[in-house]
């Protein structure tokens, strides 16, 4: 075998085993919150977020916006805990809306008495 074609097998080898690794997978974390999905705990979600899809500051937008805008409007303080730092985008499946949920419901049960 010749030097080119050693340097050539060595260099294709290299290129077929690069090219067959597997990419580092991406980890999606976020802060995550228990939620047991019950009907009290959804009618008062839904009871939050119907108000906020009515409020003047939510009422006017649509799609992805529509839906940041409830979010932050039914809790400011779990949407900026949980999308802040990694908005909610169009078309993405929110896989956060379960712990925003419970973001949520805990928080509620913290201001009643």
């Amino acid at each position: 075998m010749t030097v080119f074609n050693l340097t050539f097998c060595c260099l294709l080898a290299a290129l077929v085993l690069s090219a067959a690794a597997v990419p580092d997978k991406v980890v999606f974390s976020f802060p995550e919150f228990p939620y047991k999905e019950t009907s009290k705990n959804e009618m008062a979600f839904h009871e939050y977020e119907s108000a906020c899809e009515q409020s003047p500051s939510c009422s006017q937008m649509v799609s992805i916006s529509r839906v940041r805008c409830v979010r932050e409007c039914v809790s400011p303080s779990c949407y900026s805990e949980i999308y802040q730092s990694d908005q909610l985008e169009e078309g993405e499946i929110d896989v956060r809306l379960n712990s925003f949920k419970g973001c949520f419901v805990q928080r509620v049960h913290r201001q009643r008495p």
